[in-house]
Order: C-alpha cells, then sequence, then structure tokens
C-alpha cells in the first residue's frame, strides 16, 4: 500500500471518530496510528455497565397523633374547690328587719314580768331566753365586746327566740382546715350556713383512721367550758401553766361520741391558738401564735383564732351542739335541708 493512500485511510478513520465523539460526547483519550493523542468519544455501547442502585423511597406515612389522656371524672364541687361560703354574724346581730329568723329583738327593762320581787338584770335575760351573756353583750354592744354589760331602760339587743326549735352544727374538713358554722331549724328541717372559718387541726399522722391527730366522726360539745385571761393558772400535761398559752382565750370540750368516731372524746375540744411571750426583754406580754391557724399541729384538738372561738362560744355555749369532722367535705352527712335566708 502506498503511502498516500495509507495517510488518506488513517484521515478517513479520525474523521470518523471525530464525528462519533461529536455523536456521543462522551469523551476518551485514545493514540491514532501516526502516534498523536486523540480525545474521541466512547458509545454508550462501548461502556461497562454501572451497577444499578435503586432507591426506594417509601411514601410518607403519617403518624397519628398522640392519644388524649383519659379524662378522669369530673370532680364533685366540694373535691374541685366549689365550697359553700357565708358570714352571717351581721344579721345574727341585727336588731333591724335584716336579722336571721332564729333571734329576737327586745328591749330591756327592769320590770321583766318573769321575774318577781327584784329588778332583772342581763343574767335573767340570758336565762329566761337561752342566750348566753356574751351573746347578748356582742349585740348591745355592737361589737365584738363580750364582756361589757352595762343597761339602760329601753336598750335593745337580741335573744334566740323564744320557743325555738334550735340546735348548732359545726363540720371540719380536716384536709383542707377550715370550718363551717350551721344553725338547724328542727321544726322546718332546714340548715343555715352562719359563716366559714380558717381553723388549726391536728398533725398528720399515716398510723390514724382520720390521717391526722384529729379523729373524725360525729361529737356532741360539752358544758365544761372555760373562759382563759392573761394570768389564769392550770394543769396541762400534770404541769402547771397558765393556760392562754396552751388555749389561748376559750375552751370548749368534746362531750359523747355519736356517730363513726374513730377516737373517743375524751381530751378533744374546740379553743384558741396559743399565746405566748412576745419577746421583748423584760417583758411577760402575751401575744397569740396565729401559725398556728390553718395548720396541721396540735395534738388532735380544733384551734381557731382569737376573734372566732370568741364569736363561737358566745353563740353555742346554751344550745346542743354538734361537731363532724372529716377528711373531706364531701364526706360529711349534714342533717337538715340547705336553705339560703
Amino acid at each position: 500500500m502506498s503511502t498516500a493512500k495509507y495517510f488518506l485511510i488513517c484521515g478517513a478513520a479520525v474523521f470518523a471518530v471525530v464525528g462519533l465523539m461529536g455523536y456521543f460526547k462522551r469523551p476518551a483519550v485514545v493514540k491514532a496510528p501516526d502516534g498523536n493523542v486523540q480525545e474521541v468519544a466512547i458509545p454508550k455501547a462501548m461502556l461497562l455497565p454501572k451497577k444499578e442502585v435503586r432507591l426506594e423511597i417509601r411514601p410518607e406515612v403519617k403518624k397519628p397523633p398522640p392519644a388524649l389522656p383519659i379524662a378522669s371524672p369530673a370532680p364533685s364541687p366540694a373535691s374541685s374547690g366549689h365550697l359553700p361560703d357565708a358570714d352571717r354574724m351581721k344579721q345574727l346581730f341585727a336588731t333591724d328587719s335584716s336579722q336571721l329568723p332564729i333571734v329576737e329583738t327586745v328591749s330591756y327593762t327592769s320590770r321583766a314580768p318573769w321575774i318577781k320581787g327584784r329588778p332583772a338584770w342581763i343574767a335573767d335575760y340570758a336565762s329566761y331566753y337561752n342566750t348566753s351573756r356574751h351573746f347578748i353583750a356582742r349585740s348591745l354592744n355592737r361589737k365584738p365586746d363580750y364582756f361589757s354589760q352595762k343597761v339602760s331602760p329601753g336598750d335593745r339587743f337580741n335573744v334566740f327566740k323564744k320557743g325555738k326549735n334550735l340546735e348548732f352544727y359545726l363540720l371540719i374538713d380536716l384536709s383542707r382546715c377550715r370550718m363551717w358554722f350551721y344553725y338547724l331549724d328542727l321544726d322546718q328541717n332546714e340548715r343555715v350556713l352562719l359563716k366559714t372559718y380558717r381553723v388549726g387541726v391536728g398533725r398528720i399522722d399515716a398510723k390514724r383512721k382520720s390521717g391526722f391527730l384529729s379523729p373524725i366522726g360525729k361529737y356532741s360539745l360539752g358544758d365544761k367550758i372555760a373562759i382563759y385571761k392573761p394570768g389564769t393558772m392550770g394543769f396541762f400535761q400534770e404541769e402547771k401553766t397558765e393556760m392562754m398559752r396552751v388555749f389561748g382565750t376559750r375552751w370548749i370540750p368534746f362531750d359523747q361520741e355519736l356517730e363513726g368516731c374513730s377516737e373517743a372524746s375524751k381530751g378533744f375540744g374546740l379553743h384558741g391558738a396559743p399565746w405566748m411571750a412576745s419577746g421583748a426583754e423584760g417583758s411577760s406580754a402575751l401575744v397569740e401564735d396565729r401559725s398556728k391557724i390553718g395548720a396541721y399541729d396540735s395534738d388532735g384538738c380544733i384551734r381557731l383564732a382569737s376573734e372566732d372561738i370568741e364569736e363561737i362560744f358566745s353563740i353555742v355555749i346554751t344550745k346542743p351542739t354538734t361537731i363532724e369532722l372529716v377528711k373531706d367535705f364531701c364526706d360529711a352527712k349534714m342533717p337538715g335541708i340547705e336553705k339560703n335566708p
């Protein structure tokens, strides 16, 4: 083969390769017969097959929304905090038309028809109307003054309505340190809430049925009541002490177990918060320890602020009174139908 023909064939081959490169656009490096290095395109058919990698795209799965917590039964009004509340003391001592139906207003005269041969005193009115002198004094003085009993003809004051079949009922919720004070109209089978109070109760004790040193159950209140003033001495736990330091200004004992009582009544009662030395150097003055109210701190008795126990004392000491202690208000078994006057 002549040299010219050889170069003609090689040239044709080169042009063919260049054409194929333009067609497939897959560049590669090859060496031409004349020793020149050329960049050519490699046909798809000449490429080694690549390992096929399949990416599996799973359809998005929507997660269901988290399950809502199962709602517990709706609490009772008592458990949810919707407890009855009132303060009708002004109506109890009012001498106008706003007064409660269990009281009546009388005008003082020394010539009382039920007293013969001598003038009538406040004590006589108290005895005749089965009302305490403390109650009459507060009504007479128009303020919580339970001792001043100066009276003049024509002075007006409240007494419990003569012939009214009346009792009182105290309900104590140990868990909440609260007390509800009702009167019971036995003739009408009605109870009316007079007032609610914060109280101190016994220390927590899981070994007791009540869960506290205070008992649960219904008790009657007794008549071995006491009034304490600074300097009044007595014995507590076999030690002589100033009684206000333990019982505050008033003491009303539990008397008899009536229903569902977890402890005997002896030793339990309602009384004031303890008083303690003021702390001033050289001073023997006593001050009331109000931190004991609303606390689980006593040996089992029920503590009230001085103004509260004095108020209750003036009302209940001449009438039959029941006290019911429960763990929760909704556990109470109160008599009568509740009425709002």
